[in-house]
Parts: structure tokens; sequence; C-alpha cells
């Protein structure tokens, strides 16, 4: 999607040669219009699979899809990172490891919400190592619902959890697929 990787351009910052860091617009502070856009695109790619459910990870991930969720005209589930005390009852859970943190949680979903009837579409901002969608994706295996696919908004196609999350047979979408970074050449995004 042009108009991503030209803010990630314009706004974007390396740091090292793996953390992209997009916090002015995408994952800190939020840009709303922009968000609408990759809303509209992730429909756009996903129109015609009966999303039910849009499935995300907290943080990050739930501006965008939130925004997503309303031309999917549908409810967003967030994974929570720690069990809390409106959490009642029966949960899922499965464990993931943040590539920004460097740290492993269990991620958490009430069995309320996520039903084997659902058609569950992921939505993240990242995908570098995999970790965040391995997590999600055995959620939804775990409530025996459909899994219809997982946009993110960047991949760091030069690390591999584009590869391992394809290879399970999930269907992924990114709206900027980033090929290497560095600060002395910036970003250099995969053609086509």
């Amino acid at each position: 999607m042009k108009l991503l990787e030209e803010r990630i351009r314009r706004d974007g910052r390396v740091q090292g040669s793996d953390v992209l860091k997009v916090d002015s617009f995408l994952n800190h502070q939020m840009d709303v219009a922009l968000f609408q856009e990759l809303g509209r695109e992730f429909k756009r790619l996903f129109d015609g699979c009966g999303v039910t459910k849009i499935l995300t990870i907290e943080a990050s991930g739930i501006g965008i899809a939130c925004v997503t969720a309303q031309f999917f005209a549908c409810p967003v589930i967030f994974a929570k990172k720690s069990r809390t005390k409106n959490i009642a009852g029966d949960v899922y859970t499965s464990k993931v490891e943040s590539f920004t943190h460097g740290k492993v949680y269990d991620i958490i979903v009430s069995k309320e919400f996520l039903l084997p009837s659902d058609r569950v579409l992921l939505i993240d901002d990242f995908l570098a190592n995999g970790s965040a969608l391995q997590g999600l994706i055995q959620l939804v295996r775990e409530a025996g619902a459909t899994l219809v696919g997982a946009g993110v908004c960047v991949e760091k196609a030069f690390q591999p959890g584009g590869g391992l999350i394809r290879s399970m047979g999930v269907r992924v979408e990114a709206l900027a697929r980033v090929q290497s970074m560095s600060q002395e050449s910036g970003v250099i995004f995969c053609e086509g």
C-alpha cells in the first residue's frame, strides 16, 4: 500500500538493523485518518470471507483492529496479556514472545467471545518473527473457529515470521513489506 510506505519513509525511523519506529503515527500516537485507509484496504483484501470477528493482541493492534472492524461491521476481540478480575470463567490461552519487549506473555481470550461459529480475521501492526500471530492462531484453533487470514500493517520480510505463518497455511496480507532497513539506507520495500 503506497500510502503506508510513503508515511513510513517520511515519518518512520530505523534503529539498528531490526527496529522500525512508527510510533508517531501507527503504534503510540495514532493517525486515525491513516487507520481509516488501512481498514478500507483490509476490507478490500478480505471482502467476501464472511468475517464475523476480528482478533488482535494488546496493545498496538487494537486501534487498527477497531477501525478495520467498522468496515466489516463486526466486533473486535483483543487477547489480553494478563488475567484480570473482569475475565471470569473459561478462557483460551497461548504463549507469545514479544519481539519488542523480549518477554514471553500468556495471552488470554474469554471463551464467551470466541465461538466455533466465528470466522476470524487477525489484525496486527507488525509481523516480525511471527510469535504474536502464532499465539492468536492457536486461540482460534482451540476455539474451533475458522481463521480466514491475517492482515498486518508492516511485515519485516527479512525476518522469518511471514514465511512461518504462510507455511502454516494461513493467508497473510501485509500492507507494507520491508525487504531491508538500516540507519544509512533507510527502509527498502519489497516490490509487488
